[in-house]
């Protein structure tokens, strides 16, 4: 095998998959919002980093990345709840009480804003349908059980 082939075959940038876009609506709040663009930002620093260090593998992940946060911030619908919610819907911060008496307080957000270890839940994921519509004081059947709403508040 000659050098020159394994050389070509060394300079090829990573054949890196796209990442999965949802077909769900792109809502986000103000700092979901704020996250998109830092992704960008980074994504961005990545790519010249790894242009300077002639990094192909660097360069291929941050530009698959770039595609991914470019398409979502175009896509990206700002929604915010202004006051105090009637009714659970995105952008609320609802507070529940479990049949066992445990209390827990989510925020419906978009799906890349969503941490549910810190509380953020995607407005697509099942809990988030749910609670959507409820009411203080209604009861809904979510995964794990019967909740009550307790309480709701804007994310602005």
């Amino acid at each position: 095998m000659s050098r020159a082939f394994v050389k070509e075959q060394d300079d090829r940038p990573e054949d890196l998959p796209e990442r999965p876009v949802s077909a769900n609506p792109n809502f986000v709040t103000a700092r979901g919002l704020a996250l998109i663009d830092g992704e960008i930002e980074a994504c961005r620093k990545l790519l010249a980093q790894g242009q300077h260090d002639q990094d192909k593998a660097m360069i291929a992940r941050a530009s698959r990345d770039l595609r991914y946060w470019t398409q979502r911030r175009s896509s990206a619908q700002l929604v915010g709840s202004a006051g105090k919610p009637e009714a659970v819907a995105f952008a609320t911060r609802v507070s529940i009480e479990r049949e066992d008496g445990r209390r827990q307080v989510f925020s419906i957000v978009g799906e890349d804003e969503a941490d549910p270890a810190k509380g953020l839940i995607a407005y697509t994921s099942p809990m988030a349908r749910a609670l959507m519509g409820k009411k203080v004081g209604d009861a809904a059947e979510v995964p794990g059980g019967e909740v009550e709403i307790t309480g709701l508040e804007g994310l602005g």
